[in-house]
């Protein structure tokens, strides 16, 4: 199972400042809809059926660098994964690069929290999601990592690559 999904997106002249990169609070947009297509396209994974039992999920918290700009018409790649996930809460990790996949736009962490649609309260991870999720979750990335040792592996990586 693909734990590393990936897909393009045009970034449109609408989301883009006066000098044609992409305004920072579209890149949340952007981040945050590829995961739900992800979640769509990778894991038939539907939000409806949870929303109809009354769970949905509220970001806890974002942390997002900035590294390169996105720029207006261009092609960029965007990847999600799961990196962990208790009966309280997701962390997620979601990356934009260039459509050649070797240089980071953004990198952005973030935190989900269950909650009961009805009572707008927290609600624990139901047993069947956690198995459900487990099998997606990405257990090759080191969780300790914080977002700018995640950033100086990453661009590692790649230079690596960029090598041989």
């Amino acid at each position: 199972m693909n734990k590393n999904p990936n897909s393009k997106y045009k970034i449109r002249f609408t989301d883009c400042d006066m000098f044609g990169h992409l305004n920072n609070s579209r890149y949340l947009d952007y981040l945050i809809n590829a995961r739900e297509d992800h979640l769509k396209d990778f894991y038939d994974f539907d939000f409806n059926e949870y929303y109809k039992n009354n769970l949905a999920w509220v970001i806890g918290s974002h942390e997002i660098a900035y590294l390169r700009p996105a720029f207006s018409n261009e092609i960029v790649t965007i990847q999600s994964t799961l990196l962990n996930l208790d009966i309280e809460s997701l962390h997620l990790e979601i990356i934009m690069m260039n459509e050649e996949q070797n240089k980071i736009k953004a990198i952005m962490r973030s935190r989900l929290i269950p909650i009961n649609i009805k009572t707008g309260r927290k609600e624990q991870h139901k047993p069947d999601f956690m198995e459900w999720a487990k099998n997606i979750e990405n257990i090759e990335i080191d969780k300790q990592l914080n977002l700018q040792q995640r950033i100086k592996q990453l661009t590692a990586e790649y230079k690596t690559k960029e090598s041989v």
